[in-house]
């Protein structure tokens, strides 16, 4: 089971869909490691298990699995780890897709309509 909410997870992928854009000097890359890391550890071994799931090393089913892996095998800060991902933004949001959850249902937690 997930320790993260969808929208801390669309949260990421907002964050680091800009920084992969990103313009030298923007801070998106400061601001994206300072929400990864204030996270705690079990919110943070679920975001990398989402991420794991989306790039296909783990298949959704075995989602306790993989977070597992994540606590035992996390030798370095997170927010380093996730942030040397090419694609992170991707993985996340195809992690998301595999355990049905919708991206879109996830952003509007974060932006609800008025």
């Amino acid at each position: 089971m997930l320790s993260i909410s969808p929208a801390k997870i669309a949260t990421v992928i907002l964050r680091a869909r800009k920084f992969d854009a990103g313009l030298p000097g923007s801070g998106h890359g400061r601001e994206l490691r300072s929400f990864i890391a204030t996270m705690n550890e079990d919110e943070q071994a679920s975001l990398t298990a989402v991420m794991w799931i989306g790039r296909e090393t783990f298949d959704a089913s075995e989602l306790d699995e993989a977070i597992a892996t994540a606590k035992a095998e996390a030798t370095a800060p997170t927010e380093d780890y996730l942030m040397g991902i090419p694609m992170l933004a991707d993985y996340l949001e195809d992690g998301l897709s595999a355990l049905g959850v919708s991206l879109e249902e996830a952003e509007e937690d974060i932006y609800p309509s008025v």
